[in-house]
């Protein structure tokens, strides 16, 4: 099932001691809040429906999203932060901005409500961008991603995934920034893998997005466990390859989470 991905977005201030939200969802699937650590004002995420009829385009944090359906092809640049290869747009393309994080912090990711059909695990990857930003920085196939969180299958047994509170109108996803990491510019590759037809490569479908981040703090880390994309997934990988309506445990693709 080929999933339409346009994109919608709004800003909102809150009360002054909450954060600020930007919001950026898809139709069906959907990504859709960014909670910035600090209270400033983000224009919304890609909006596939109108950013490319605007002249000029609108600057955003997120980097662009194009075609209808998901990515099926582990070996495609599409991977990386999305793009429509078939149709011409091969990859994506950097954003104009950076969001405001500290190292430490929780990002809120706002879904639209997900199909309970497209089970999977959720995915977070970091990648350090150059000194000057993320704004003009592509990655190409280089080894830059490291992992920041994963959640798989419940249980061996369960029908409840990564994905699974997706499924509820208005949940809303989140992932942490490692307390120890460098600061500077990173670019976020967060994504779910829907595994309903991946019994057989090809099968599974990729919904990936990037976005980029200006992370604060005193930390000193810098992860060594990286991998590319494509390349960070193989087509015979037991969490790409897996028939998710039959008990078995789950193993999530790509490296360990890093730690700090």
């Amino acid at each position: 099932m080929a999933l339409r991905r346009d994109f919608y977005g709004y800003t909102k201030f809150r009360k002054k001691s909450e954060m600020l939200k930007l919001t950026k969802a898809l139709e069906v699937p959907g990504l859709a809040t960014l909670a910035a650590a600090t209270a400033m004002l983000i224009p919304p995420f890609y909006q596939l429906c109108q950013d490319p009829y605007m002249n000029p385009a609108p600057d955003r944090v997120s980097r662009p999203v194009a075609g209808d359906g998901p990515i099926e092809d582990v070996n495609s640049i599409d991977l990386q932060c999305g793009g429509w290869s078939a149709g011409g747009v091969v990859g994506s393309a950097p954003a104009k901005l950076h969001a405001a994080a500290e190292a430490g912090s929780t990002v809120k990711l706002r879904w639209t409500i997900w199909p309970d059909s497209h089970v999977g695990p959720m995915i977070t990857y970091l990648a350090r961008c150059p000194v000057i930003g993320c704004r003009a920085w592509e990655t190409a196939e280089e080894a830059v991603f490291f992992k920041i969180q994963e959640e798989g299958r419940q249980s061996s047994t369960s029908n409840k995934w990564g994905s699974t509170p997706l499924m509820t109108e208005g949940y809303e996803y989140e992932y942490t920034i490692p307390a120890c990491l460098q600061p500077g510019y990173y670019l976020v590759h967060h994504e779910t893998i829907a595994l309903h037809a991946a019994f057989a490569y090809p099968g599974v479908q990729f919904y990936p997005n990037c976005h980029q981040l200006k992370i604060t703090g005193l930390g000193t880390a810098v992860p060594t466990d990286l991998v590319s994309f494509p390349g960070g997934y193989a087509s015979d990988d037991p969490g790409v390859t897996f028939n998710a309506y039959l008990p078995g445990e789950y193993t999530v693709s790509g490296p360990a989470v890093f730690t700090c």
